[in-house]
């Protein structure tokens, strides 16, 4: 497969409260060893969690996998006061401070009616001083809008780019070359990254961004066509500078 020297950076996201909104940034900036800022600074937990202070894995977190309404959901964070807006179809606007436990019971009240029966129950709010991503490092997901729409045309449908929940979308690739960068750096804008290992991915991207509604195979397609559930890489930067949208990106 040829390999391009580079391409664009055509879309950034970050989702504040892990599986509870998305928001789309025109820029930002990357430090190393670190995740994009404020990408799953806070996560939910329920009441099966199993907390250590420290990294756990996502089972521990309410998510769009148990909840695939969640993924309706977008966010909107100010920064500065650390306050996240978050809007829903069915449930309207609600504004928060995820630090603040005061703002815990109304947050609780507001995401209940999107819960499944018989399905842990989020019970707080909490962070680890790092983002807490799926992987066990502070990761940034790096995807291929090459490879998003090879997928798209062999289902047969459009698949959003937000059913994958990702961070930094890449134009110029051939599709699924990034499954082979493991190990090799990527600069993209004035950051560097390690490639470390592919993203297998779950129930959660069969949901609709728009329905919340599984009406997309993606795990069985993947199995079928590339014998495997992988979609994306997570990378950790190196070397910490601003990002953009329109940026250039190049393997080194």
């Amino acid at each position: 497969m040829t390999q391009p020297a580079g391409g664009r950076l055509v879309h950034i996201n970050r989702h504040p409260i892990k599986g509870h909104g998305r928001e789309m940034l025109s820029a930002t900036t990357l430090t190393a060893g670190q995740c994009l800022p404020f990408d799953r600074q806070w996560a939910v937990a329920h009441d099966r969690s199993k907390l250590t202070g420290s990294w756990v894995p996502c089972a521990n977190f309410s998510s769009v996998t148990k909840t695939l309404a969640l993924m309706r959901m977008t966010a909107t964070l100010d920064e500065t006061s650390r306050r996240v807006t978050l809007t829903h179809p069915a449930l309207g606007m609600l504004a928060l401070s995820p630090d603040d436990p005061r703002d815990l019971p109304g947050f609780l009240d507001w995401i209940a009616p999107l819960q499944v029966p018989d399905r842990p129950k989020p019970t707080e709010i909490v962070s680890i001083g790092r983002g807490i991503t799926d992987s066990d490092f502070p990761s940034v997901s790096i995807l291929s809008m090459a490879s998003l729409r090879d997928l798209s045309a062999r289902m047969g449908q459009d698949l959003s780019i937000h059913r994958w929940r990702g961070n930094l979308w890449l134009e110029g690739a051939d599709p699924w070359a990034e499954l082979s960068w493991i190990g090799r750096r990527i600069r993209i804008g004035a950051a560097t990254l390690e490639i470390c290992e592919r993203t297998t991915r779950c129930k959660a991207t069969t949901a609709d961004p728009n329905t919340g509604v599984s009406d997309a195979d993606t795990l069985t397609a993947l199995r079928k066509n590339f014998g495997h559930q992988d979609f994306g890489v997570y990378a950790m930067a190196t070397e910490g500078g601003s990002v953009a949208l329109g940026d250039e990106w190049s393997l080194q």
